[in-house]
């Protein structure tokens, strides 16, 4: 086997740490990433801890028919980079990117083509992989985002691919910082002009005689969602305090009242990261589409929420709702 490694980087994985350390959240819209000092800062990282020099880079990302967009073609032509794209379906999911990863994986193992790989991600689904170019006798070692609070050490990797790991190297901080810049602060005036230009109508509408109206299973659907969540919140338990203490909620109640809370806070964030770089015309179909959001900012809202409480607690139907509610509410507070 060459005495050389491999890097393997899923994009979506990397952008949305990166992204969400220098903005505070993972839309992309809200950062700029500087694509080649990116990666041949990680080539150097990894030469550094190895000794070895790199046989390729291999960049995974997805795009609408899995053709190259004018980024992909620019990072493409970065020396020692091989972009390979999956598809991104109709409601907004990457479909290939990890099956084009993993084959590419055990491909390099069983033609000896590289002694160690790197693998930028936390894709529980890669284990499987990981293990079969183990057995053909290569090491692979986890690149990952530092988090000192995760037990893993890094940042939105599954435990079972860790395990499944040689072992867990860190991108250096200062590479982050420089790699990923914010793109602004956020434009009230800009988010105020959007939203009022968003809401103006276009012409007086002429009357319309009521009809009578059937719901629609939809409708009743979105009616028995506000009941349950209803029921849930009056089941918390509240304390009631006659000594110094306020009344509020005690054990797994306030642990969930903080879960939700914060659930609130990133819906918000998100919206107002969302206003400050948008187009009227965007907003004009946002608005139309109410109360379905468009696949990328539904994805941000998880990855964003996931960052902070973790991915088991992001895909509770109640804190997606927490959520998606708080994203409205505050584009209604501003509109």
């Amino acid at each position: 086997m060459m005495n050389h490694t491999a890097i393997f980087i899923d994009a979506g994985f990397l952008l949305s740490l990166g992204g969400h350390r220098a903005a505070g959240t993972t839309l992309r819209s809200a950062f700029t990433t500087h694509y080649e000092s990116l990666v041949r800062g990680i080539v150097q990282t990894v030469k550094k801890n190895t000794g070895l020099n790199n046989l390729r880079v291999y960049w995974y990302d997805a795009s609408k028919d899995g053709l190259f967009t004018e980024q992909h073609k620019r990072i493409g032509l970065i020396p020692g980079v091989k972009v390979r794209l999956g598809r991104i379906s109709y409601n907004g999911e990457q479909k290939g990117v990890d099956l084009r990863l993993a084959l590419d994986l055990v491909g390099v193992a069983r033609n000896r083509s590289a002694s160690i790989a790197y693998l930028v991600s936390g894709d529980d689904d890669l284990a499987e992989a990981v293990e079969e170019a183990q057995d053909l006798g290569m090491k692979v070692v986890l690149l990952g985002v530092a988090k000192a609070d995760s037990r893993l050490g890094v940042a939105s990797v599954a435990e079972h691919l860790a395990l499944t790991a040689d072992y867990i190297e860190t991108i250096p901080n200062q590479l982050l910082d420089s790699a990923f810049t914010k793109v602004l602060e956020w434009d009230q005036h800009h988010s105020e002009k959007t939203s009022i230009i968003a809401n103006a109508p276009t012409e007086a509408p002429a009357p319309v005689p009521a009809k009578p109206f059937a719901p629609t299973p939809a409708v009743m659907a979105q009616k028995t969602t506000a009941k349950a969540m209803t029921v849930t919140e009056s089941n918390a338990e509240v304390v009631y305090s006659s000594g110094g203490e306020r009344p509020g909620f005690k054990g797994n109640a306030a642990y969930e009242q903080q879960e939700l809370k914060v659930a609130e806070e990133i819906g918000a964030k998100v919206a107002e990261s969302w206003l400050a770089f948008t187009t009227q015309s965007e907003v004009v179909e946002l608005m139309a589409d109410k109360p379905q959001l468009p696949p990328e900012i539904d994805r941000t809202l998880l990855k964003d929420c996931a960052q902070v409480l973790g991915e088991w607690k992001t895909d509770q139907q109640t804190i997606r709702r927490t959520l998606r509610s708080a994203f409205w509410e505050y584009l209604a507070k501003i509109m």
